[in-house]
C-alpha cells in the first residue's frame, strides 16, 4: 500500500470518521512504529509500518460495495443523535463500516449506494466526472413544456444555475404529473428546489438509476453486495461523451480573457479626466501613428460618405460670434 494520511489510514480500518480519527490523533492515542504521532498530516503505510490504536494493530478492511433501495424516513449519515434508522441499519450482512455515497433526503427513497471505500465515493459524486442520476419525481400542477425548457436551460439558485441533463414527461395530468429527471450534478435538494421555484411541489422524489445501475428487484429496505462487473462500471462510468470532463483552470481563463480582448479590440488606458475609457478604433480615429495627424476613421468622417475631398463650410458664422471683418487685410 503506499503512504496515507493516518486519519485516512484510521478510517479505512473502520474506526471511525475521519474527523473522529484527527481527534484521536491529536489525543496522542495513535502510535507508528512505536512512536507516538500528535501532529496531523503524517502518512504511513499499514502493510508495512506498525499502526496501533490504544495498543491495538490495526489492519485494513476489506473493500466492499453495496446497493441499497432506501425507504422513507431513513436519513443518509452514520450518526444522528436522533436515534433515526440509517442506511447502515439496513445493511445486517456485514461488519465493515459503511457510508452512503452521495446523500438522499429523508423525504426522497431509492437508490443509494454504500461502501467503505473513499475513491469510488468521490468518483461517483464529484462534480467534475458528470455521472447520471436519474430520478422519478412525481409533482402537483401540470407540467409544460415551458418548465421543461427552464430545467433543462437552467434555473438561478442561490448558489448559482444549475440545470438537469434530461427532462421527460412519463404522465401529465391536471393535478398530478410524473417526470424521469436526470442529472450530472450533486447539490442540495437540486430537484425540490428547482419544481419549487417553476410552482410545482413535489410529492413523491424516487432515484431509480446510476448510469445504468438500478434499483430492479429491490423492495424497500433491502440490500445486495454490487457484483464485480456493476463494481468495475461504476468505477469506470464518467461524462456524458465518455472522457472525463475538465474544469476551467486560472490558465485557461486568463487565455479567454486575452481571446475576448483582442476580439473586442479592447485597449487598457488610463480614463480621461471627464470621459470614458478609450477603446482602440476611437484612439485609431484620433491618432493612428503617434504623429497627432487624424486617422483614416477622422478623415472618412470629415470627407463626407463618399469618401470624396471635405467641403468648404459655407454656412452662416455660429450664432453669438461677432463676424469677421476682412476689410482690413
Amino acid at each position: 500500500m503506499a503512504l496515507q494520511r493516518l486519519q485516512k489510514l484510521l478510517a479505512r480500518a473502520g474506526v471511525a470518521s475521519r474527523r473522529v480519527c484527527e481527534k484521536l490523533i491529536a489525543d496522542g492515542r495513535v502510535m507508528v512504529d512505536g512512536n507516538v504521532v500528535t501532529t496531523l498530516g503524517v502518512k504511513a503505510d499499514l502493510g508495512t509500518q506498525d499502526v496501533r490504536l490504544d495498543g491495538r494493530r490495526l489492519r485494513p478492511e476489506r473493500l466492499e460495495y453495496w446497493i441499497l433501495n432506501k425507504p422513507k424516513g431513513v436519513v443518509c449519515t452514520n450518526y444522528d443523535p436522533a436515534g433515526r434508522v440509517r442506511p447502515i441499519d439496513l445493511v445486517r450482512a456485514t461488519k465493515v463500516r459503511l457510508f452512503p455515497v452521495g446523500r438522499l433526503d429523508a423525504a426522497s427513497k431509492g437508490l443509494l449506494l454504500m461502501t467503505n471505500d473513499g475513491e469510488f465515493a468521490n468518483r461517483l459524486t464529484h462534480p467534475r466526472y458528470g455521472v447520471p442520476k436519474t430520478y422519478l419525481a412525481t409533482v402537483g400542477g401540470r407540467v409544460t413544456a415551458a418548465d421543461i425548457r427552464h430545467m433543462v436551460r437552467g434555473v438561478h439558485m442561490a448558489e448559482g444555475r444549475t440545470r438537469a441533463a434530461e427532462v421527460h414527461v412519463v404522465k401529465r395530468g391536471r393535478s398530478r404529473s410524473t417526470l424521469r429527471i436526470t442529472l450530472r450534478e450533486g447539490r442540495n435538494r437540486q430537484i425540490r428546489r428547482v419544481l419549487a421555484r417553476l410552482g410545482h411541489s413535489v410529492r413523491e422524489l424516487v432515484r431509480t438509476r446510476i448510469g445504468r445501475i438500478g434499483i430492479r428487484g429491490l423492495r424497500d429496505g433491502e440490500a445486495r453486495r454490487l457484483t464485480a462487473k456493476e463494481i468495475q462500471y461504476l468505477k469506470t462510468l464518467r461524462g456524458e461523451d465518455g472522457t472525463k470532463p475538465r474544469l476551467p483552470t486560472k490558465k485557461t481563463r486568463a487565455t479567454t480573457a486575452r481571446a475576448k480582448a483582442a476580439v473586442n479590440h479592447t485597449v487598457r488606458k488610463e480614463p480621461r479626466a471627464g470621459g470614458r475609457k478609450q477603446t482602440k478604433r476611437s484612439q485609431q480615429k484620433h491618432d493612428t501613428d503617434g504623429t497627432g495627424k487624424a486617422g483614416k476613421g477622422h478623415r472618412r468622417h470629415a470627407a463626407g460618405s463618399r469618401g470624396g475631398p471635405a467641403r468648404r463650410r459655407t454656412s452662416s458664422p455660429r450664432r453669438g460670434r461677432r463676424p469677421r471683418d476682412h476689410s482690413a487685410q
